[in-house]
């Protein structure tokens, strides 16, 4: 059905004349009768009877008015929902207990006019897809790991530097420490069964495992961040590493400690990534935001792997 005859139908019905449904849509009046008489006939009724007045609505024409109020209401929310700078910037955060989450809730809150879509997608390959088809308008990532370049058309800038910390539960060796060097992990046992070989992530641990070396177990079923905390109550011989910036709720009675991690502090590389060519007004704003009040940006007394993009 065409929308500029449904368009010219709905004016010419709230004007009673053709002359004037014309003029408002900037059309001859010759222009505005072929649209309806073609719609007449792609209808099969006659939607107007002509008067001396102008023009008023059949029966047909007044059953046939609320549907089309509609069809253009809906044709206008689809344009909506892809036009440029009117529909919500689309943001893949990874996980909800992340960084880049606790990112993402900071930016809201100074530009709360910014309508967000905050998505999550698991691996790296999946979110650069989805940047380049326009699904998505950035991704947070750890760039670029071994053998895993950027496509040309992917922009990238790092937003923050996450410290690691070592939690455990009370009744391990290192639980009453302030902070603890990362050289004395070495021989302990560090569990974190979320590692998925292929990631960026299991990248920057490889890396930290030859650097310090260090022993980190990814065995057993990963059954999310609750049941890890569980374990690591409840079991001294084992502890793990979390983010500074992830947020964790426990039970009081775990007892588990968060014990800073240093000389050097690992710090997790968070870059923000998006296609080049993305022309949403949103983007810019968020790039600024992220790279001008985002903490963590320090590099004396800290480790990353050497592959991590620049600042």
């Amino acid at each position: 059905m065409d929308l500029d005859a449904v368009r010219t139908f709905v004016a010419a019905a709230d004007a009673g004349q053709f002359q004037e449904a014309a003029a408002e849509l900037a059309i001859t009046q010759q222009a505005a009768s072929k649209r309806i008489a073609a719609l007449e006939r792609n209808l099969g009724v006659r939607l107007f009877t002509r008067t001396p007045r102008g023009a008023e609505l059949s029966i047909d024409g007044q059953a046939f008015l609320p549907h089309a109020r509609e069809l253009l209401r809906v044709a206008e929310r689809a344009l909506m929902s892809v036009r440029t700078g009117s529909r919500p910037l689309r943001v893949d955060v990874i996980a909800s207990r992340g960084a880049a989450t606790g990112l993402m809730r900071d930016f809201h809150r100074a530009h709360p006019e910014i309508e967000l879509d905050v998505l999550m997608l698991f691996d790296i390959e999946t979110a650069l897809a989805a940047i380049r088809s326009g699904t998505i308008d950035a991704s947070f990532r750890a760039v670029t790991a071994p053998g895993r370049p950027l496509p040309e058309d992917i922009q990238s800038v790092r937003v923050l530097d996450e410290p690691l910390e070592l939690l455990t539960g009370p009744a391990h060796a290192l639980a009453g420490a302030r902070s603890v060097p990362i050289a004395q992990l070495a021989g302990h046992r560090i569990w974190m069964p979320g590692i998925v070989p292929g990631t960026e992530w299991a990248s920057y641990y490889d890396d930290l495992i030859a650097e310090f070396g260090l022993t980190i177990e990814a065995t057993g079923p990963n059954f999310g961040s609750d049941a890890l905390l569980d374990t690591i109550a409840d079991t001294p011989a084992l502890a793990t590493f979390m983010g500074a910036r992830t947020r964790l709720v426990w039970p009081a009675t775990h007892g588990l400690r968060r014990i800073p991690v240093t000389t050097p502090t690992p710090v997790y590389p968070h870059s923000l990534l998006w296609h080049r060519a993305n022309p949403h007004p949103a983007l810019p704003i968020l790039r600024t935001h992220l790279t001008t009040t985002s903490p963590g940006h320090r590099t004396t007394g800290t480790w990353v792997p050497a592959w991590a993009a620049p600042r």
